[in-house]
């Protein structure tokens, strides 16, 4: 299992680009023609004029890690920072995308491979939820993939339609989440997938880009059906680390670190001052 956030970074960006995949630096963190936007949210955003038909690029396949930050607008989790093992203000993401080239069962493949075969997790241990109408995705990853449906979950529009804002471009998404074991669930017998504690973890979030939602609310066809896909690296990071929260992974350990010696605090000795180290970092 790759053991480095580092490693991660590079096992990522050579899968795709192996694959044909152009490698694209991360966008800036403020979008500069988008006013819908207050910072990057997303790997999509620097594409959304290719998602729209607006503008085009020497590719048709991109593979970015995304600098985002989520503190406001429709991806707002500034209110969960410092209370989750899972959620900051900024993070880094992950994404495989395709202009009109591959679309869902490419994503579907391409995301199952990487995930079992170069960050070597466990397949067994691995979940798949679908938009509930969604037919082709979850035939896909039922025949095609050989996942078994007590591990395919069909969820509705509020899990599984994504989108970037309150218009724009968007579609029905399928992710990718490990169980982690009842030791990071809730506790409750209801406990199962979609559920908000920390045992069914969300990892990658692949969007079928098929729309384009108006002010009206209105879906309409994009002029090219594509894929837009999200990984945090902070959760993989953790995961393949094997410990217990991001938080506890090499890509905040020494920011953890540096924190406590300059206010005197240590890290894990006090849930109150985690919750706030967890904000700083």
């Amino acid at each position: 299992m790759i053991a480095t956030s580092l490693e991660l970074r590079q096992a990522f960006v050579n899968y795709f680009s192996t694959r044909g995949h152009t490698v694209v630096p991360s966008g800036p963190l403020i979008p500069q023609a988008d006013p819908t936007l207050l910072f990057t949210n997303a790997g999509m955003n620097q594409f959304k004029g290719v998602f729209l038909g607006e503008e085009s690029r020497p590719y048709s396949r991109a593979v970015s890690i995304q600098k985002c930050m989520r503190a406001g607008g429709k991806h707002n989790d500034l209110e969960n920072v410092g209370f989750t093992r899972r959620h900051h203000t900024f993070f880094e993401m992950l994404g495989n995308f395709s202009f009109g080239d591959y679309f869902k069962e490419e994503a579907i493949v391409f995301g199952w491979e990487f995930l079992t075969q170069t960050a070597g997790l466990p397949a067994d241990r691995l979940w798949v939820t679908v938009f509930r109408d969604d037919q082709e995705a979850y035939d896909l990853w039922h025949t095609r993939m050989g996942i078994s449906e007590s591990r395919l979950v069909r969820l509705g529009e509020k899990d599984n339609f994504w989108q970037m804002g309150e218009t724009g471009p968007c579609g029905p998404c399928s992710e990718i989440l490990i169980d982690q074991g009842e030791a990071f669930g809730c506790g409750r017998s209801t406990c199962a997938v979609g559920c908000d504690c920390d045992r069914y973890l969300e990892l990658w979030n692949l969007v079928f880009m098929q729309f384009d939602r108006d002010l009206a609310g209105t879906l309409n066809p994009l002029p090219k059906p594509s894929i837009d896909t999200g990984m945090g690296l902070e959760r993989l990071a953790a995961v393949t680390q094997e410990v217990a929260s991001n938080y506890d992974s090499d890509v905040f350990r020494p920011i953890l670190e540096s924190i406590g010696k300059g206010t005197g605090r240590e890290y894990g000795a006090s849930l109150e001052a985690d919750r706030s180290m967890r904000v700083i970092a």
